[in-house]
């Protein structure tokens, strides 16, 4: 069984009173993004120790218990102990460390006590010092028994340093940080205004995943100024997807009534709040928000092609424009399938980048072109996913 140690004692530097674990960090709090890099190393428990509550501190550990995962608060070693179980894995997190699943992954596997070091001359002094010339890394793998060996000392001794000194006096064994992790920002941080350009990192590096180009030159700077601020005023991810479908109606019911180049850009807004939503739900573990978010990402533009069409061709008495957006919307459904086992490409279309095209050609009045482009687009992509999974199987 997989147990994770956290910490949240010391105050942040540039906010007195506030503890260092709360501060906002991407789409939450510290703390949280800890217990979340835990939750993926398949942690079972979640101990949290603590100098005092407050009430940032009991929503994060609130938060943390939706994901399935046990919550306990303690105070002392003595505590601790009592909660974990004997033959628990602990790995314990420094108090404000910053760093990246792989790095805890690799503290995560079986084994005895090992410590996770950077060479002494590149530590930050908030990095306590471990052996000659080394200073621990802020991860640890420890065996329930160092925490034993803690709770026989007075209550007054710093946990943290108690269980680090213990391990390394047991001969853990060291594990060096790569220089890569290093450069990805890993290291202690307790000032507000780091942690939130830290956090904007960490968003950006989760969205470098997601090839397409409007993800990577609209959605990606999109998310790393917003999400902050968002994390910062404790915006809830249920009002920013109801914010998003309340949008995508208004572009419907305005394109609807004769706006149509109104309409298209607020359903534009619409997707691209879907989609900030959708990265919050991801980052706060809330999976039905996630659902939904995806769900208004591809029905939005779906539904503003379609009454975008049929505006058009109410006004010229035609019936192109509904053929063009029918085509559109079966070619860009049947590509976004077959696109799920072949390598996007940062080319292919996707529903948000459809509707950008869209809103483009109908601001500048060529309502019917945009819809024959995007038609022209996603039959493309689904030609070039197809021709990629026949060579495949």
């Amino acid at each position: 069984m997989l147990a994770g140690l956290l910490f949240a004692i010391h105050e942040a530097e540039d906010r007195p009173g506030t503890l260092a674990a709360t501060l906002p960090f991407a789409a939450a709090s510290l703390i949280e993004y800890q217990a979340r890099l835990l939750v993926a190393c398949d942690a079972a428990q979640i101990v949290v120790v603590v100098s005092r509550e407050t009430p940032e501190l009991m929503g994060a550990l609130a938060r943390i218990g939706r994901r399935g995962v046990a919550v306990d608060v303690v105070r002392t070693a003595a505590e601790a102990l009592a909660k974990l179980h004997p033959l628990a894995r602990v790995v314990m997190m420094a108090d404000g460390l910053v760093t990246t699943e792989g790095v805890v992954h690799a503290l995560a596997g079986e084994g005895g006590d090992a410590l996770l070091v950077v060479p002494g001359a590149q530590a930050s002094p908030l990095f306590e010092r471990v052996g000659a010339g080394a200073a621990w890394g802020g991860v640890a793998r420890l065996d329930a028994r160092r925490i034993a060996e803690a709770a026989r000392l007075p209550d007054d001794y710093d946990l943290q340093s108690t269980l680090l000194r213990a391990a390394d006096q047991a001969g853990a064994r060291h594990i060096s940080l790569r220089l890569d992790d290093m450069e990805l920002g890993h290291g202690i941080e307790r000032r507000a205004s780091a942690l939130e350009e830290r956090g904007r990192a960490v968003l950006s590096a989760s969205m470098a995943v997601r090839p397409s180009w409007f993800e990577r030159l609209v959605l990606r700077p999109l998310a790393r100024a917003v999400i902050p601020v968002i994390a910062r005023r404790a915006i809830g991810t249920g009002a920013c997807t109801a914010a998003a479908g309340a949008a995508g109606l208004a572009g419907g019911a305005a394109i609807a009534l004769g706006a149509p180049g109104l309409g298209v850009l607020v359903a534009l807004a619409a997707v691209l709040l879907a989609e900030i939503a959708g990265a919050l739900a991801l980052f706060r573990d809330e999976p039905a928000l996630l659902r939904a978010s995806r769900a208004l990402i591809m029905a939005v533009p779906a539904i503003a092609a379609l009454l975008l069409a049929h505006e058009v061709d109410r006004e010229a008495a035609t019936a192109s424009a509904r053929l063009l957006a029918i085509g559109a919307l079966v070619a860009a459904g049947v590509g976004e399938r077959a696109a799920v086992a072949a390598p996007r490409r940062v080319w292919w279309g996707t529903a948000p980048g459809y509707l950008a095209i869209l809103a483009v050609a109908t601001l500048l009045g060529w309502p019917t072109l945009g819809l024959g482009i995007v038609a022209a687009y996603a039959a493309l992509t689904l030609v070039v996913a197809v021709e990629w999974l026949r060579r495949v199987t």
